[in-house]
């Protein structure tokens, strides 16, 4: 169909704007990836998306349409990390630290049958500049359990957006949906959601891809926490809620930064704190529920700390 029936379906006002159907939105996307439609065509269509808010339907056409592109490995007992792509400025990325816990939690507790981690990460994207996924994962040696995903090669034709993405300098239905793409074929999945109704969103979004999901209110969108939270499951169509305070688990942790950098990251990583190790460990604790190891966080960490 010809592009600009799309944009007219997103940008001709209130009265008239309408949401594209499945067929519509994967067919536009497509459009977008395979650069069918000028670049000036793509960003007023992702715009005008943007301001009319995307509906469910037209969030999954958009995931939907992504599976064409995507080249999948195997690593089925895995947890995938669903970051953002427009980084961390408050506090550092824990991922290598929670990954080498759980490697000698496992070796430790042979009866516990051990699964890998699997992120995902690419350039920066908008709406903020934070230190990226990619930054930390390609900057150190990763433990043999934890797997990096770079977009530029899993999925060329949505990294290849990056330089449209900056001059839009906006969220687009995209930075919802490349949360969990899912390139290992995980059967476990944590994402972050910092506003609740986009909780079911989410499950309803990306919670068929995986055997267990995990949707907590981590730190600045992503699935590492670093305060008090809360986090949902759901089972049975229902989705429950639990909150969990740092207080109660003898945590206690206060710094925060005005804009971490890399090296601070990685210095952080080489020589963590106490309180900054315990909160490694509460995220290991959190992926061990994830996986269904442990059915209680609190219970996972006491395992955890021996």
């Amino acid at each position: 169909m010809s592009f600009f029936t799309y944009i007219k379906a997103v940008a001709t006002g209130p009265k008239s704007n309408r949401d594209l159907t499945h067929n519509e939105i994967k067919d536009a996307i497509q459009q977008i990836l395979e650069n069918q439609c000028q670049r000036e065509q793509a960003a007023a269509f992702l715009m005008c998306l943007r301001v009319k808010l995307e509906s469910n339907e037209e969030l999954k056409g958009c995931l939907d349409s992504f599976d064409k592109y995507i080249n999948r490995v195997n690593i089925p007992q895995s947890v995938e990390l669903g970051f953002s792509y427009d980084g961390k400025t408050d506090q550092p990325f824990l991922f290598p630290l929670t990954a080498k816990i759980l490697k000698e939690f496992f070796e430790k507790n042979r009866t516990i049958k051990p699964f890998d981690l699997v992120i995902s990460g690419d350039l920066e994207q908008p709406a903020k500049s934070g230190l990226t996924v990619k930054e930390v994962a390609t900057s150190i040696k990763l433990p043999d359990n934890l797997h990096f995903f770079d977009r530029a090669n899993y999925f060329k034709e949505l990294s290849q957006l990056t330089p449209l993405r900056k001059k839009l300098y906006m969220r687009t239905i995209f930075n919802t949906v490349e949360k969990l793409l899912n390139p290992a074929h995980s059967n476990y999945a944590i994402t972050s959601a910092f506003h609740k109704p986009y909780v079911k969103k989410y499950f309803d979004l990306f919670g068929s891809q995986y055997e267990n999901m995990m949707i907590i209110k981590g730190d600045e969108g992503n699935p590492e926490v670093f305060d008090d939270f809360k986090y949902w499951m759901k089972k049975d169509d229902e989705i429950t809620e639990q909150s969990l305070t740092l207080g109660s688990l003898g945590i206690n942790y206060s710094q925060t930064y005005e804009k971490i950098t890399l090296e601070q990251n990685l210095e952080l990583l080489k020589n963590p704190s106490d309180a900054l190790m315990e909160l490694a460990q509460l995220n290991a604790a959190i992926l061990l529920v994830v996986a269904q190891r442990f059915t209680h966080v609190k219970e996972a960490y006491t395992h955890i700390k021996g």
